[in-house]
C-alpha cells in the first residue's frame, strides 16, 4: 500500500501538474514585466504624493496573478473553486488616480498572458503599452488650463488686469468674482499661448494689483 492509497487522494497527482521549468520561466518573466510596469508607473506618475508601496504592489500583483493562473490552467476543478473563492473577496482601498486603474489592469493582464504561455504577446504588449504611456502622459502642453487669481484694488485696476491678460493668453474665462470694500478678487481660467509665465510678474507689478497667482489645474486638484 502506497502513501497515495492511504489518503485516497489525487493530491500527489497535482504536484507535477506544472513543471518546475515552466514555473521558473513564468515567474522570472512576471518579475521582469512587473519591474518594467513599476518603472513606467514611476516615470509617468502625476499625482499629488508618490507612493512607492503601490509600485511594489504592481510587481507582486503580476507575479501573484501568474501563479494563480498557472494553478487554474493545470486543473479544471481548481479553476471552478478559484472563481468561487475570488468572488467573495472585496477590496476597500480607494484608487486616488484614474491612471492607477490602468496600471492595476496592466499588471493583472500581463500575469494572465504570461501564465497562458503567450510570452511574446506579454512582452511586446507591455513594451507597446509602456511606450504609449511615456509619450502621452509625460507630454507637457501649455494648452492645459491654468487658474489665475488676481486681487485688485478697484474696478479700474480690474479692467486693466483683464485687458492685459486678454493680450497675453489665448482664452480667458471668469470663473468667479468676489468684491469687498477696496478689494476685488478674480478667479480666471486661462489657456496660455506658450510656456512663458513671466506675464504674471508683470501683472503683479501693475498699478492697483495687490497680488497675482498662477496655478495649474487638472480637474481634480491644484498644484
Amino acid at each position: 500500500m502506497t502513501f497515495k492509497d492511504i489518503f485516497k487522494s489525487s493530491f500527489l497527482e497535482n504536484v507535477t501538474g506544472v513543471s518546475l521549468l515552466d514555473m521558473a520561466i513564468a515567474l522570472v518573466f512576471a518579475f521582469g514585466l512587473g519591474v518594467f510596469i513599476f518603472f513606467i508607473y514611476k516615470k509617468t506618475f502625476m499625482g499629488v504624493m508618490y507612493s512607492s508601496g503601490f509600485g511594489v504592489t504592481l510587481i507582486a500583483l503580476t507575479m501573484i496573478t501568474t501563479v494563480v493562473i498557472l494553478a487554474v490552467t493545470s486543473n479544471v476543478v481548481l479553476s471552478l473553486g478559484m472563481v468561487g473563492a475570488l468572488s467573495i473577496v472585496r477590496f476597500r482601498t480607494a484608487v486616488k488616480e484614474p491612471l492607477d486603474i490602468a496600471f492595476l489592469f496592466w499588471a493583472v493582464g500581463a500575469g494572465i498572458v504570461l501564465a497562458a504561455g503567450l510570452i511574446p504577446l506579454a512582452v511586446v504588449g507591455s513594451i507597446a503599452i509602456g511606450t504609449v504611456l511615456l509619450v502621452f502622459v509625460n507630454k507637457k502642453s501649455y494648452i492645459n488650463p491654468y487658474i489665475v487669481v488676481v486681487n485688485c484694488e478697484n474696478h479700474t485696476s480690474e479692467e486693466a488686469a483683464l485687458e492685459f491678460l486678454k493680450e497675453r493668453v489665448n482664452k480667458l474665462v471668469v470663473k468667479s468674482k468676489m468684491a469687498r470694500r477696496g478689494e476685488v478678487e478674480l478667479n480666471l481660467e486661462v489657456r496660455m499661448k506658450n510656456e512663458d509665465t513671466d506675464f504674471i510678474n508683470t501683472l503683479s507689478d501693475m498699478k492697483g494689483i495687490e497680488n497675482a497667482v498662477l496655478v495649474s489645474y487638472n480637474g481634480e486638484y491644484m498644484g
